[in-house]
């Protein structure tokens, strides 16, 4: 077993010199039954906006105390030793930059060793020691409360979570050992595996509490107290402490493997097999079921070790940099100051993306929200659906019964488009054809006043033709979302010549209001997304007409980590809106997309992958296989990521070149919120440095260094 006691973590500490250390302060409380509880502060004296975080020198500092309260405790000054944050935040765990910057195998594996050394002190103090979770805990903060022997929580905590296999590493300070053989096999997986794979899913404390991770809850108003009164009820006896969700002899040995080959099996129909951390998870959840923490511990620190210097943690942190931080400062924007106010939304279409437009306002913006279309019954239809949406909302607790009321009341329909008048913002949803949507914006325009913006949710036409007959085209914008509207976090903001500033700030305030990340693109064909999806769907249904068999294509880029295969990815886009984003390429750039009748064809099949698991595309890939007789010859998987990877590699460099985004990091935040890219490979830029598609192509990189592991 590994004695963490004789490892030298002093280059760890050394090579961490500019950390934000969170320091930890002691105070002795006096219990009410008598004796003295040490209670030890987690703060890194910053405020709210930086949370405590844990570094190398941090865990020096916590070391440090708690050796300090073990030699009281043994002096019998203490009775026990409590861990809290400052107000509001416990801490947001490991402190990320550093583990990137420590992130060769040996500090790798350093970092996790002390980690699992320092807050092993907690369970070795000789007295007991308690976690008051008071706020937000992520990741390593949640190892400190499971290291602490009884834990209380916070009713108002903001947020608690293993985030861990979201950015492409592991709970790897005990909680991949810990958490199973506290609250069962099941539940561990949900806690570790899937949430984070949901988007980065946070717990609530209620949910944390139920699981079984936390022994009381508490209110906000006297949570220090109410855990310093129930801590002495502990010492005392008074109070019993019951972990119903602690897995017993029967659970190991029939329900912990059989539920690890469900989660095996579901992971590996949902992400493929490119994502390394969900695996190695997994590993490490089933190798717990021998409760050995101290051989579990051992398991962690060679899994961290292997994840932190890979490829793919690299590419989860430069990901995660993009969608906490690049998001939130757009490149471009104009000052917000500029923004003009929006009071009044006006929805031109009743269909369903208009309708799913309308709802989105109604409850991000709490304005009134006005949807019009060509006849009463259009308009009826639309209103009934958006009400029976915010039926569901309040069924399932996301909108309370008054919430739900009134967003009801801030959407209203009608056939007369006068009522556009007041509006400040409108946008339209109609058909996708040019002629139509210019005909719509010169019968609104004469009606709006002249500084309402005006936006259009094209896909691929150009922004500019669709306003070329406006009377001030300088309050135009492109405003693309993502179908599920409420559901997919990106909108592409074309931002077009004549569009002046205040209307670019409005469309972004906008945009963040609606909880979206949005990305300023220039109006060019297909934007971001759509032009780089149409590349990837071009070679797909290429290799598909060339007689390649359907499964060999759906495979071909398992490689990248895509979350499905090439066809069913369109279902993020639709089927006939992908034939038509592929024809508007091909008209753009006939040179460089190419055309597949057999695209075309399957738009016409309704929902044709759910007829049986592809059987439509596998019929109509025969047609392909007449390729054969012309002498032709089937491609073969790594031909078709090849050619995916070098088309897209000289589109994104094309793209660069013509100024559609202003930095490689945009294309790969457009991809990684609009189309699914998976974090682990960090969009679609880094990726291609690290395959050599970049250097095939244009002979460089789009980053220097590459983003890629010490390994």
């Amino acid at each position: 077993m590994t004695d963490y006691t004789s490892i030298d973590f002093s280059p760890l500490i050394e090579a961490s010199a500019d950390e934000v250390v969170t320091e930890s302060f002691v105070r002795d409380v006096a219990l009410p039954s008598g004796g003295t509880l040490a209670l030890i502060t987690l703060d890194n004296g910053r405020d709210h906006t930086r949370p405590n975080t844990l570094g190398p020198r941090t865990l020096q500092a916590l070391g440090a105390v708690l050796d300090a309260q073990r030699a009281r405790a043994s002096a019998g000054e203490i009775a026990a030793v409590a861990v809290t944050g400052k107000p509001f935040i416990f801490a947001a765990g490991a402190d990320l930059s550093k583990v990137s910057t420590l992130a060769t195998e040996a500090n790798a594996r350093l970092m996790a060793q002390y980690g699992h050394f320092v807050l092993g002190k907690l369970g070795t103090l000789g007295v007991p020691s308690f976690a008051f979770v008071n706020g937000l805990a992520l990741g390593g903060a949640m190892e400190i409360a499971l290291h602490c022997d009884y834990r209380t929580l916070d009713s108002s905590a903001a947020a608690l979570a293993f985030p861990e296999v979201f950015l492409g590493i592991i709970p790897g300070w005990g909680g991949a050992t810990i958490v199973p053989n506290l609250i069962g096999i099941e539940k561990a997986l949900e806690v570790i595996v899937s949430n984070p794979l949901k988007n980065n899913r946070m717990l609530k404390p209620k949910q944390a509490f139920e699981l079984g991770l936390f022994d009381a809850l508490f209110g906000a108003a006297s949570f220090l107290e109410r855990s310093v009164a129930w801590a002495d009820g502990v010492l005392s006896g008074a109070v019993k402490v019951d972990r119903p969700h602690v897995p017993g002899k029967l659970e190991r040995l029939t329900k912990w493997p059989a539920a690890i080959k469900i989660a095996r099996d579901t992971l590996k129909a949902r992400l493929g097999t490119a994502a390394q951390a969900p695996y190695i998870a997994l590993d490490l959840l089933s190798a717990a079921k021998d409760n050995d923490l101290e051989r579990g511990f051992e398991r962690e620190d060679d899994a961290l070790a292997e994840l932190i210097s890979g490829d793919q943690f690299a590419a989860s942190i430069y990901a995660f940099d993009l969608v906490q931080k690049r998001a939130k400062r757009p490149a471009g924007a104009p000052d917000r100051e500029l923004a003009k106010p929006v009071k009044k939304v006006g929805v031109i279409g009743a269909g369903l993306m208009a309708s799913q437009f309308a709802l989105l306002f109604a409850r991000k913006l709490r304005v009134p929200v006005l949807i019009t279309d060509l006849d009463q019954s259009r308009v009826d239809k639309g209103l009934e659906y958006i009400r029976g949406e915010i039926d569901k909302m309040q069924e399932k607790g996301r909108l309370s019964h008054d919430d739900a009321n009134q967003v009801k009341a801030l959407v209203s329909g009608t056939t007369d488009k006068s009522l556009y008048a007041d509006c400040d913002w409108v946008i339209e949803a109609v058909f996708e054809e040019l002629s139509v949507k210019q005909q719509v914006f010169a019968e609104i325009e004469p009606i709006i006043s002249e500084t309402a913006v005006i936006a259009t949710n094209t896909s691929s036409l150009s922004v500019e033709k669709i306003g070329a007959n406006l009377a001030h085209p300088e309050r135009l914008v492109g405003f693309h979302f993502f179908n599920p509207v409420a559901v997919m976090p990106l909108i592409e903001v074309v931002k077009v010549p004549s569009t002046d500033d205040a209307s670019l700030a409005t469309a972004m305030a906008v945009a963040k209001k609606l909880g979206k990340s949005a990305v300023i693109t220039a109006d060019r064909p297909g934007f971001v997304v759509n032009r780089l999806l149409a590349k990837v769907m071009g070679e797909a249904a290429r290799a598909l007409d060339e007689g390649t068999p359907m499964p060999v294509v759906e495979r071909a880029l398992a490689p990248i980590g895509l979350p499905m295969g090439p066809f069913e990815l369109i279902d993020l886009v639709g089927w006939k809106v992908a034939a038509h984003v592929q024809d508007t390429m091909v008209g753009a750039f006939p040179e460089r997309f190419y055309a597949s009748e057999n695209l075309h064809r399957l738009a016409e099949v309704e929902k044709p992958l759910e007829k049986s698991k592809l059987g439509k595309v596998e019929d109509l890939s025969r047609a392909g296989r007449k390729a054969l007789v012309l002498g032709k010859t089937a491609v073969s998987e790594e031909e078709i990521l090849r050619r995916v990877e070098d088309e897209l590699a000289g589109e994104i460099k094309i793209m660069l070149d013509e100024g559609v985004v202003a930095a490689a990091e945009d294309i790969d935040l457009c991809l990684i919120l609009g189309a699914g890219w998976p974090f682990q490979a960090g969009g679609a830029t880094p990726y291609l440095d690290r395959v050599g598609a970049s250097d095939r192509v244009f002979g460089a990189t789009f980053h220097d260094p590459r983003i890629a592991g010490a390994r």
